[in-house]
């Protein structure tokens, strides 16, 4: 059986920290860089376990400003 496996992509220099993606991972994948900032002075997300993403576009469906992109890849 196939396995669907999600990839995460963040335009981190419009991302605005908002956290709303962060709160809708079913399983946690993201999180907000506490240290740093990007050129807006904004925290920004940032997949912190890339490998647990399944793909569910949650993320990308909250996120305000449409700063996340999501695929699902199918592993065999």
């Amino acid at each position: 059986m196939a396995k669907i496996e999600g990839a995460v992509i963040i335009d981190q220099e419009r991302c605005k920290g908002c956290d709303l993606c962060v709160a809708a991972c079913p399983t946690n994948v993201l999180e907000l860089k506490n240290k740093e900032v990007n050129d807006r002075g904004y925290h920004f997300a940032y997949a912190v376990r890339p490998a647990d993403c399944i793909g569910c576009s949650s993320c990308a469906i909250v996120c305000p400003d449409g700063c996340i992109e999501v695929y699902r890849i199918t592993s065999k």
